[in-house]
């Protein structure tokens, strides 16, 4: 930690051994957010390109006495992710039924044997307006007022996409927890 603390009092100084050494630190978490948030890998690395030099240019606005750097650059690039899906906030996929939804609970030990990588691709199959809905509530921890007040949307969309996002990704893993209950049989 003290370590990361001198990296990045660095980085505020504009070393640029340091800032290459906290980018390798973080590079892989970083990039795999923006692919959960943006279905093309062009797009991804041009959203982080992005988010890295607002991490960058930002850096003497963090403060680690108020949180961790881990936490304040993923906060940068998801608001990163989310800026480059607003263009496609308008499409009719996204606005939608306005209707509260009961939450669907997906519980299988089958959840835990699959990879980073292949959860990651079915999350980024799903389309682009449930997608950041589920991953700002599932994943990064946004309550639905926070999700609609970022989106501009109403919380009963939000619920409305995080509820068609999990059938969609219930559908799709189906298959494999029908596989699991076949060995444990």
């Amino acid at each position: 930690m003290e370590k990361e603390k001198e990296l990045i009092d660095q980085c505020k100084l504009g070393v640029g051994a340091a800032q290459k050494e906290l980018y390798l630190q973080y590079k892989h978490l970083w990039f795999t957010i923006c692919l959960r948030y943006v279905h093309k890998r062009e797009d991804a690395l041009d959203v982080l390109q992005n988010a890295l030099i607002k991490i960058f240019s930002k850096l003497n606005t963090f403060d680690s006495k108020l949180g961790n750097f881990k936490s304040w650059s993923t906060k940068v690039v998801v608001n990163e992710s989310i800026m480059f899906q607003r263009k496609y906030w308008n499409t009719p996929e996204v606005g939608g039924v306005n209707f509260e939804l009961i939450n669907e609970t997906v519980e299988s030990d089958a959840l835990a044997n699959l990879s980073l990588e292949y959860m990651t691709k079915l999350i980024q199959e799903l389309p682009h307006g449930y997608r950041i809905v589920f991953n700002l509530y599932e994943i990064d921890g946004y309550s639905h007022k926070e999700i609609a007040e970022k989106l501009g949307i109403s919380v009963g969309t939000s619920k409305s996409q995080l509820f068609k996002a999990k059938s969609i990704l219930k559908k799709k893993l189906e298959p494999i927890y029908k596989e699991e209950f076949k060995l444990i049989s």
